[in-house]
């Protein structure tokens, strides 16, 4: 069994980018069989000669017929190299151990192309021409083929047994369409507590006060790839579009509970539960289930859909909360293939770092859409029960590390622990924690697919204010302005986000800019792409490849130097230290892809916090700068006592303490906490 390293690699040392060897593979005939070709030829001649001398004239010279023409199996597409190290077609190895345990078994695969759509169609076509050979036809009826023109592939249903003949095709990358799962964390006791002091602590509450003076209309849309968000109140009429891309259901709705939550998280405005962006436009697009599973290949049709609709919405952020079941190189991956395609065209790509960390030191980030280098990939804080910024911590579940490529994740990190967001009355997660469950339509719940929406959010009041920045400026400004968390840093990257600090970075240096030496537009198409070869091979020749990133004296003053980011983004290590290896299902199993492992986020937790802590958050220094001109800047909330009576509108309040009078609608604070009113421009 493959052993993970300290970077949440397979130490497995199979080389994808030298090449394995054996290419030869199994080249027997589907016509002759394994064996004994020559004999069977000879066998044939013989019965077949016999009877033609018998029939001969005497006296005559014997008419003998010619023999009956045989036909060869057809010759495999010809193509262009596979873009990957060693241009060598791939097909991933957990697919090859399906084929041999179990062949007759269909399994859902993207096949991508260096001819795009059409070579990957092609291949599909001389398999069947193969099948055919054999009687074996209806292996590829009802396969459920489907394009993928976004990256230059196609989806398909195939019996296992076929899929090592695609070896012989030139240019191919072959890998499952893996089920997505939703970040989700370990159930655990809670140990500690904590509050809505996030969107204080985070520095966007600093923004929202200009949000609504001056940028409303504005602000650009954010993408949910989610379950789906619910129209409600929190959101007025702020939904502009909402497609379902899920094969998986046909139910337009939140069933799962999931994307309402990460869309109030990310924009929502309630007057007393605010999210990071109020006045943000949201485009929501279903791909998981009641079940929180979706197929990449629909993820991958959502990523094509904003990308032909992104200028009528206005579209500039895309929040992925979510990570494939299936790890491997970013390069081959195809829904980080994807993901990418949106980032060269304007899209800022924000991903969550995944939940599945370990107590005992780094996960590694190993499955996209939050592996991919380019993107912005967020770990989740705890911001304890205090104001203060040096008690905050990185809770043991959230994933951080390298890659399986050697890039370091997270870059950044935002509050994610003990949220408490809106949720659609009736979906599956208020069943899975009920306990959870503020009312009748609010929920707390934890994880890195709730400190992604934070970063989102803060994304879209960035651009409001910088329309002209690229996705490449949005990241460097943020990793420039994040504060340090003092308990493991590395474990948050750069550290925890400020939002008010961010929008008004005067310098964006690029932390992409190693990397956009490789990203290429081919002859013939609109849209650019990521040159895996010429990295690899860059790679190879200088383990300094990427030093031009962090170059640029614009990171020179940054608080977090003593961490060395320079250093850490991407591994000094030796290529046969990587795995580069063709890659099995890692920790995983077939079975695996059909569940998620755990319901969203940690036990119900006690979030009363004081007006105190909320004010000194509030007037946090690092976070208290001048944001917009001509706006007032956020003031300390004068403090409003609910003890017993109904919640004021318009006031942030400990909503977890709340209990709703299911029959009247109203909430009643019992508990003894204080009260701060939200500020008025938010208001209805």
């Amino acid at each position: 069994m493959s052993q993970l390293n300290e970077r949440g690699a397979n130490s497995e040392r199979n080389s994808a980018l030298w090449g394995t060897g054996g290419r030869g593979g199994d080249r027997s005939s589907v016509l002759w069989g394994k064996g004994g070709r020559g004999m069977l030829v000879a066998t044939m001649v013989v019965a077949l000669a016999a009877p033609l001398a018998a029939t001969a004239s005497p006296g005559k010279n014997p008419v003998v017929a010619p023999l009956p023409t045989i036909a060869s199996a057809p010759a495999a597409p010809s193509g262009a190299p596979a873009n990957a190290p060693g241009g060598k077609t791939w097909v991933a190895k957990g697919l090859l151990d399906k084929a041999k345990s179990k062949p007759n078994d269909r399994v859902d695969v993207i096949i991508q192309s260096a001819d795009g759509a059409s070579g990957a169609d092609n291949a599909m076509k001389w398999l069947a021409k193969l099948a055919a050979k054999s009687n074996e036809q209806g292996d590829f009826q009802g396969n459920n083929q489907k394009s993928l023109d976004l990256i230059g592939g196609i989806k398909v249903s195939v019996p296992a047994k076929w899929l090592d003949k695609l070896k012989q095709v030139p240019g191919l990358t072959v890998t499952p369409d893996a089920l997505i799962r939703l970040q989700a964390t370990p159930t655990a006791a809670a140990t500690q507590a904590s509050s809505q002091l996030w969107p204080y602590e985070s520095g966007n509450s600093q923004l929202w006060a200009g949000d609504l003076a001056l940028y409303k209309g504005k602000t650009p849309a954010i993408a949910i790839v989610d379950s789906g968000v619910q129209t409600r109140a929190d959101f007025g009429d702020r939904i502009i579009a909402s497609v379902n891309k899920s094969t998986l259901t046909s139910n337009p709705n939140d069933e799962r509970g999931h994307g309402t939550f990460v869309a109030g998280i990310a924009a929502g405005a309630a007057s007393d539960l605010t999210g990071a962006a109020p006045v943000a436009p949201i485009v929501s697009i279903k791909v998981l289930d009641q079940n929180g599973q979706a197929k990449t290949s629909d993820i991958i049709d959502a990523c094509k859909w904003i990308l032909d609709n992104k200028a009528q919405y206005n579209i500039r952020v895309a929040n992925f909360s979510l990570h494939s079941s299936y790890g491997t190189n970013f390069y081959r991956d195809p829904l980080d293939r994807a993901v990418e395609k949106l980032w060269f065209s304007g899209v800022v790509v924000v991903a969550a770092a995944g939940n599945y960390g370990v107590a005992t030191g780094p996960s590694g980030v190993k499955y996209s859409p939050g592996n991919d280098p380019f993107v912005i990939t967020v770990g989740a804080v705890d911001l304890g029960n205090s104001s203060r910024p040096n008690d905050d911590t990185v809770p043991s579940w959230s994933a951080y590390g390298y890659t399986y490529d050697g890039f370091y994740k997270p870059e950044i990190a935002a509050p994610g622990r003990y949220l408490v967001g809106p949720i659609a009355p009736g979906s599956t997660i208020t069943s899975l924690k009920a306990g959870n469950m503020v009312g009748s339509d609010r929920i707390q719940l934890s994880g890195t697919s709730f400190a992604a929406p934070v970063v989102s959010g803060t994304v879209a009041q960035m651009l409001a204010r910088h329309p002209n920045w690229s996705p490449d400026q949005v990241k460097g400004a943020l990793m420039r302005t994040a504060r340090k968390v003092s308990k493991n840093p590395k474990s948050a990257g750069l550290g925890e986000i400020t939002a008010s600090r961010a929008v008004t970075s005067a310098i964006t240096p690029n932390p992409n800019a190693g990397l956009n030496r490789f990203v290429t537009t081919a002859a013939g198409s609109t849209l650019p792409a990521f040159d895996a070869m010429s990295w690899a091979s860059a790679a190879q020749a200088s383990m300094s490849w990427n030093s031009m990133s962090w170059a640029d004296q614009s990171w020179s003053d940054m608080s977090w130097a003593d961490q060395s980011w320079a250093s850490m983004s991407w591994a000094d290590q030796s290529w046969s230290d990587m795995s580069w290896s063709d890659m099995s299902w890692a920790d995983m199993s077939w079975a695996d892809l059909s569940s998620e492992d755990a319901a969203e986020g940690d036990a119900a937790s006690d979030v009363t916090v004081s007006a105190a802590e909320l004010a000194a958050a509030v007037t946090d220094p690092d976070l208290a700068v001048p944001v917009d001109p001509g706006v007032a800047p956020l003031t300390v909330p004068a403090l409003v006592d609910v003890t017993s009576t109904d919640t004021a509108a318009g006031s942030v309040v400990d909503t977890t303490t709340a209990t709703t009078d299911t029959t009247t609608g109203t909430t009643d604070t019992t508990s003894t906490t204080d009260s701060v009113p939200a500020p008025p421009a938010l208001l209805p």
